[in-house]
């Protein structure tokens, strides 16, 4: 992944958290999506492949866009806590941010 993407990235993801809008570790992104509250879906790079089957099942079920990106220690920094295999933004706004720097099409 490219250094400057993986640093933008890295902000977006930051000052969600800083605003409490983002969900991160299993039980937390599984119930940010039933609840309908799931934006975007980041699933680190190095995600087990058990854990990574389960979020982009979770990501189709409940119709959730989802990007892959950052290995689990530097999506778990990012967030200030430990690794992570996943988390979801629960703002539009940041979710919108990230696609955008993934050059995908907004849903």
């Amino acid at each position: 992944m490219d250094e400057s993407l993986e640093r933008n990235i890295w902000n977006i993801l930051s000052m969600a958290q800083r605003a409490r809008l983002v969900a991160s570790g299993g039980l937390a992104v599984e119930q940010a999506a039933k609840n309908g509250q799931a934006k975007l879906m980041l699933i680190a790079e190095d995600a087990e492949k058990n854990s990574r089957e389960k979020y982009l099942e979770l990501a189709d079920r409940y119709g959730i866009p989802y990007q892959t990106a950052l290995s689990r220690e530097k999506l778990g920094a990012c967030l200030g806590k430990e690794y992570r295999a996943a988390a979801v933004l629960l703002d539009e706004g940041f979710g919108k941010s990230l696609m955008r720097l993934f050059g995908k099409r907004e849903n």
